[in-house]
Protein backbone atom coordinates (compact mmCIF):
# COMPACT_ATOMS: atom_id res chain seq x y z
CA UNK A 1 0.00 0.00 0.00
CA UNK A 2 1.21 3.55 -1.10
CA UNK A 3 1.14 5.48 2.04
CA UNK A 4 1.05 9.94 2.10
CA UNK A 5 3.28 11.41 4.79
CA UNK A 6 2.52 15.03 5.08
CA UNK A 7 3.35 17.94 6.95
CA UNK A 8 6.97 16.88 7.63
CA UNK A 9 9.61 18.88 9.53
CA UNK A 10 12.06 19.98 6.79
CA UNK A 11 15.13 17.97 8.40
CA UNK A 12 13.38 14.84 8.48
CA UNK A 13 15.46 12.22 6.09
CA UNK A 14 13.74 9.20 4.14
CA UNK A 15 15.86 6.89 6.46
CA UNK A 16 13.89 8.40 9.37
CA UNK A 17 10.78 7.57 7.63
CA UNK A 18 11.84 4.17 6.65
CA UNK A 19 12.66 3.88 10.76
CA UNK A 20 9.21 5.12 12.45
CA UNK A 21 7.02 3.03 9.28
CA UNK A 22 9.34 0.01 9.75
CA UNK A 23 8.10 0.20 13.59
CA UNK A 24 4.70 -1.58 12.15
CA UNK A 25 6.47 -3.88 9.74
CA UNK A 26 8.17 -3.96 6.20
CA UNK A 27 9.15 -0.91 4.30
CA UNK A 28 9.80 -1.51 0.52
CA UNK A 29 10.24 2.14 -0.16
CA UNK A 30 10.34 5.71 1.53
CA UNK A 31 10.96 8.88 -0.43
CA UNK A 32 10.45 12.78 0.27
CA UNK A 33 9.88 15.29 -2.46
CA UNK A 34 12.06 17.45 -3.08
CA UNK A 35 12.18 20.59 -5.08
CA UNK A 36 13.53 20.05 -8.51
CA UNK A 37 15.99 23.07 -8.19
CA UNK A 38 16.35 23.47 -5.30
CA UNK A 39 17.08 20.14 -3.78
CA UNK A 40 15.08 20.49 -0.90
CA UNK A 41 12.52 18.99 1.17
CA UNK A 42 8.23 20.27 0.16
CA UNK A 43 7.49 18.88 3.38
CA UNK A 44 5.71 15.51 2.44
CA UNK A 45 6.46 12.17 1.24
CA UNK A 46 5.48 8.56 0.52
CA UNK A 47 6.48 5.68 2.17
CA UNK A 48 5.02 1.98 0.53
CA UNK A 49 4.57 -0.99 2.53
CA UNK A 50 3.86 -4.33 0.86
CA UNK A 51 1.51 -5.48 3.53
CA UNK A 52 -2.11 -3.97 3.47
CA UNK A 53 -2.54 -4.64 7.46
CA UNK A 54 0.89 -3.60 8.55
CA UNK A 55 0.60 -0.55 6.35
CA UNK A 56 -3.01 0.63 8.15
CA UNK A 57 -1.23 -0.14 11.72
CA UNK A 58 1.41 2.11 10.49
CA UNK A 59 -1.45 4.53 9.46
CA UNK A 60 -3.35 4.69 12.93
CA UNK A 61 -0.03 4.37 15.21
CA UNK A 62 1.63 7.40 12.79
CA UNK A 63 -0.87 9.89 12.21
CA UNK A 64 -0.89 12.70 14.48
CA UNK A 65 2.39 11.80 16.05
CA UNK A 66 4.58 14.42 16.43
CA UNK A 67 8.16 13.99 14.68
CA UNK A 68 10.96 16.61 15.42
CA UNK A 69 8.81 19.20 16.09
CA UNK A 70 5.89 18.37 13.65
CA UNK A 71 2.68 16.31 13.95
CA UNK A 72 2.42 14.51 10.71
CA UNK A 73 -0.65 13.81 8.19
CA UNK A 74 -0.15 10.05 7.34
CA UNK A 75 -3.06 8.40 5.18
CA UNK A 76 -3.67 6.25 2.29
CA UNK A 77 -2.22 8.25 -1.00
CA UNK A 78 -4.55 8.74 -3.63
CA UNK A 79 -3.82 8.18 -6.91
CA UNK A 80 -1.73 10.27 -8.89
CA UNK A 81 -4.18 12.25 -11.61
CA UNK A 82 -2.33 13.15 -15.23
CA UNK A 83 -3.53 17.19 -14.66
CA UNK A 84 -0.66 18.34 -11.88
CA UNK A 85 -1.49 21.91 -12.60
CA UNK A 86 -5.05 21.71 -10.93
CA UNK A 87 -8.51 22.75 -12.90
CA UNK A 88 -7.39 26.77 -12.76
CA UNK A 89 -5.90 27.05 -15.24
CA UNK A 90 -3.27 29.27 -15.31
CA UNK A 91 -2.63 33.42 -15.84
CA UNK A 92 0.58 34.25 -13.95
CA UNK A 93 -1.19 37.91 -13.52
CA UNK A 94 0.09 39.39 -16.93
CA UNK A 95 -1.90 40.86 -19.35
CA UNK A 96 -1.65 39.46 -23.25
CA UNK A 97 1.76 41.73 -24.62
CA UNK A 98 3.73 40.88 -21.67
CA UNK A 99 3.01 43.62 -19.47
CA UNK A 100 1.83 43.47 -15.78
CA UNK A 101 -1.18 44.61 -14.44
CA UNK A 102 -0.69 47.64 -12.24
Amino acid sequence: MNIYVGNLAYTVTEEDLRQAFGEFGQVASASIIKDQSSGHSKGFGFVEMPSTEEAQAAISGLNGKEVKGRKLNVNEARPRTDDRRGSGGGGGGRRPGGRPRY
